[in-house]
């Protein structure tokens, strides 16, 4: 399972996150921009679909 927690420092944890098409756990990625600069996402194992990565204080949060 996929933890996220937070990288400033809060002490915010999030678990667990699932698709809720097929209810698979979000695996944790990274997709390139076209400006080269990276972006963390959460995707469904299934191609389901993809979302941003949680924020907390403003940052993105660490995955584990």
């Amino acid at each position: 399972m996929t933890t996220y927690t937070c990288s400033v420092g809060c002490g915010m944890k999030v678990n667990g996150l699932t698709c809720g098409t097929c209810g698979k756990e979000l695996v944790h990625d990274t997709i390139n921009k076209d400006d080269g600069s990276s972006v963390h996402i959460a995707k469904c194992p299934d191609n389901c679909g993809k979302i941003k990565s949680p924020m907390c204080c403003g940052s993105d949060m660490d995955h584990s």
